[in-house]
């Protein structure tokens, strides 16, 4: 039996680019219950059968670097152009030797939403951005 993986040690990849996050959250996969009661059923209760799947956005969050965010910007900016904009885009978890153990696969994916940092003359803290995606499914595999 191993020890449960660290959340520290992961990739983000779409098509052949890559980039660094320090943060991803919303990798979620639900699956609504519809209850359902027919009118010649003998027992007093509802019938609980699994309805639509629903996916959250997703989203990344990366401290700001002066370079074009390995195409994200020109992504994103497609997106507001009303061009194709549709990709998978892939989280891998990765163990030490950088190896991947776990990846969650977001199909028909496309950035819907970029924060800039709050800016603070006095502070010292490193100027975060955060990027949303939606999707159309998550899928989870092992290798």
């Amino acid at each position: 039996m191993g020890y449960p993986m660290t959340a520290l040690n992961f990739k983000v990849g779409w098509g052949d680019a890559t980039s660094s996050f320090s943060e991803v959250s919303g990798l979620t996969l639900e699956t609504e219950t519809v209850e359902y009661r027919g009118g010649a059923h003998p027992e007093q209760t509802v019938q609980k059968m699994p309805g639509l799947r629903k996916y959250g956005s997703v989203t990344l969050k990366r401290g700001i670097v002066p370079t074009d965010g390995n195409g994200l910007f020109a992504w994103f900016n497609q997106v507001q152009a009303g061009g194709e904009f549709r990709r998978v885009v892939t989280v891998s978890l990765c163990n030490e030797q950088q190896e991947i153990v776990m990846t969650w696969t977001m199909k028909s994916a496309w950035p819907v939403k970029l924060e800039g940092p709050g800016l603070k003359a006095t502070g010292t803290e490193v100027a975060i951005e955060s990027l949303e995606f939606a999707h159309e499914g998550i899928t989870v595999t092992i290798p």
